[in-house]
């Protein structure tokens, strides 16, 4: 009897299935939504926010959290006499985890109706009650034309007393 050398058609099949599976589960996992990123950036942002509050009460200097197109820059209201680039209350420039990040700024209590802030900034002073504020991001696709109802949003706030979280 001789004997057979390589694989059967079944064995080969039964390889590919697998290496197919686990190709799809690897893809899934490494995948990066949308939603996923804008969670990951208020997460940053949020504890971005209580640390220049958290500055800002030890210094005793008013910061301003303001976004830009690019990103946001934390900033004292007045620049320090020393303004070295590491200077702790230099303003700082911060880009967004993903380029195609917004953010507006509300500034109103949650329950009533937010006024949009034009300067879109969030002023975060050495008090302890600061002014309720909402700041919702949303995450544009990349691609020419998107319709605005489909990005997905996420509002972070805080209602003055308690620390920036993020909000229904």
């Amino acid at each position: 009897m001789q004997r057979q050398r390589g694989l059967t058609l079944l064995e080969l099949l039964v390889v590919l299935a697998i290496i197919g599976v686990a190709m799809a589960g690897v893809s899934l996992s490494l995948r990066d939504t949308r939603q996923t990123q804008l969670e990951r950036e208020a997460q940053r942002l949020v504890a971005l926010l209580e640390a220049a509050r958290a500055q800002s009460r030890t210094s005793g200097v008013t910061l301003i959290w303001q976004a830009t197109p690019e990103g946001f820059v934390i900033r004292p209201t007045i620049p320090p006499a020393n303004s070295a680039a590491n200077h702790p209350l230099a303003a700082r420039n911060e880009p967004w985890l993903d380029a195609g990040t917004q953010a507006v700024v509300s500034t109103a209590a949650p329950t009533a109706n937010p006024n949009p802030n034009p300067n879109n900034f969030v002023v975060l002073g050495p008090e302890p009650i600061l002014v309720p504020a909402r700041i919702t991001l949303s995450v544009a696709a990349s691609g020419a034309s998107q319709n605005a109802q489909l990005m997905p949003t996420l509002s972070i706030g805080t209602d003055g007393l308690r620390p920036f979280q993020v909000v229904p």
